[in-house]
């Protein structure tokens, strides 16, 4: 019984974290200023997220297998560490402001869902997100599909409110707030990773 409860806290972990660090990491990111882009060029909506749910998904499960093989190099007791820090250092990365280099170029004649697959997973290459997922899915190695449908529904969180109301969006909400705000809970997630194995002992 102890070990099922040790595997789903294992599980619930890798999930929240997943989700939370790319849903938070995407905060005025480039992909998500790519999806504003997409829904102005595009009426189909359903196709722009189908189009995100599947490059997300072959981009974050390469990154997260990526991970795994980096995790057996990593000597025993430093994940949370690695995790830990990491997380510090996108809240720092989070800072630099992304700008939508969206062109009018040929993928887009090939429709939304097209388009939006191959521009998603193009702009994801060497993203903070994927950066993210690659040192989760080591982190997390006993739960990396797990680490892959928190970082996709972390992305889907991000960027679908942006296809549907994005202008809206933009308006409303202060990107340079958004971002030191994301910052803020970066370094604190990062702070109590780093800890958590001290504050474990201590109950």
């Amino acid at each position: 019984m102890s070990y099922v409860y040790s595997r789903l806290g294992c599980i619930m972990d890798a999930f929240i974290s997943s989700f939370t660090a790319v849903a938070v990491a995407e905060i005025g990111d480039k992909t998500q200023l790519l999806s504003l882009f997409l829904a102005a060029r595009f009426r189909a909506k359903g196709a722009i997220i189908a189009g995100i749910l599947v490059a997300t998904l072959l981009n974050h499960a390469a990154s997260a297998w990526l991970g795994v093989w980096v995790a057996q190099f990593i000597p025993h007791g430093w994940h949370n560490m690695m995790l830990g820090g990491s997380f510090i250092a996108v809240a720092l990365w989070l800072l630099i402001p992304d700008k939508d280099d969206s062109e009018d170029n040929g993928m887009l004649r090939y429709g939304a869902f097209a388009a939006s697959c191959m521009l998603f997973f193009l702009a994801e290459i060497g993203d903070k997100t994927q950066i993210a997922t690659v040192i989760l899915a080591a982190s997390f190695e006993q739960a990396v599909w797990w680490v892959i449908v928190g970082t996709t529904l972390g992305m889907l969180a991000a960027n679908v409110p942006v296809i549907y109301a994005g202008s809206w969006l933009m308006q409303k909400i202060s990107l340079k707030w958004a971002r030191w705000s994301a910052c803020t809970l970066f370094i604190v997630l990062g702070i109590y990773i780093i800890c958590s194995d001290q504050l474990a002992a201590l109950s």
